[in-house]
């Protein structure tokens, strides 16, 4: 059984870490460099960086943060925001980043997964996916759909058959977040996560929701994640890396400890 991963999410804008609530209402609470040093030497097993507005603002990720961030960590380093072509992914690898997270522009132009995958292989490119519950009457079979540009455009685009369909251009891994969820550390979305993760054979990591080490074991068992993305429980300093890490060890979900 492989072992589950935890992983920081830093929401960055305007070179500072930032959150919000649902994509709404952002609050600026430090700096990303320090909190991805504090992460890494807490033990989490990777950290991923989103420039969150890049793409709405259709300019390049900030790449002297992003090598800042590299320099102080020694683990797995997956960036997203505004990566429009294989050169701009080639620059944030070169800047220090193992993955990058590709999410709007790859709904623009899908052909941006199969060209990532060909030029760094399927392990580098993972599939960025903010995702929205519709009501009954929409026409979306899944019932989920695709929001893009940090939630301001929804696209008509079905979840589920979006996901499929990436994972046949050569993602390596997606990154399922939930709007509806985010921010608000009531818990993952489990059957969302449950659903993409039953239909795709590449990792699936949960994300949006995340208030306490419960919400993980339970997106990690019932919800079939990979790994769990986290964000307001560690940058508020409500639990540490190794809280987490110890009571999911507690409950049976494999995890590597680093101390």
């Amino acid at each position: 059984m492989l072992s589950k991963r935890i992983i920081p999410c830093l929401d960055v804008r305007a070179g500072q870490l930032t959150k919000g609530i649902k994509f709404k209402d952002n609050i600026d609470i430090g700096d990303p460099v320090e909190a991805a040093r504090r992460y890494y030497e807490e033990g989490a097993d990777e950290l991923v960086f989103y420039d969150i507005t890049a793409s709405a603002d259709s300019r390049d990720i900030m790449i002297d943060l992003v090598r800042q961030v590299a320099e102080v960590i020694m683990i797995p380093f997956s960036v997203g925001g505004g990566i429009r072509t294989v050169e701009d992914m080639r620059r944030v690898i070169l800047a220090g980043a193992e993955k990058i997270s590709v999410n709007s522009e790859a709904i623009k132009n899908p052909l941006l997964i199969s060209e990532g995958a060909k030029a760094f292989g399927s392990q580098c490119i993972v599939l960025g996916m903010d995702v929205k519950k519709v009501d009954a009457s929409s026409s979306i079979p899944s019932g989920y759909e695709m929001v893009i540009h940090g939630g301001r455009i929804f696209t008509g685009i079905d979840a589920l058959a979006w996901a499929r369909r990436a994972e046949s251009l050569g993602a390596g891994e997606i990154c399922l977040n939930s709007i509806d969820a985010d921010g608000t550390r009531e818990g993952y979305e489990i059957y969302l996560t449950s659903l993409i993760s039953s239909n795709v054979r590449i990792p699936v990591i949960a994300s949006g929701g995340a208030g306490n080490p419960e919400h993980l074991c339970d997106v990690l068992t019932r919800g079939r994640a990979d790994a769990a993305l986290i964000a307001s429980m560690v940058h508020y300093h409500s639990y540490t890396i190794r809280d987490i890490k110890t009571y999911l060890d507690s409950q049976g979900v494999k995890m590597r400890m680093f101390w």
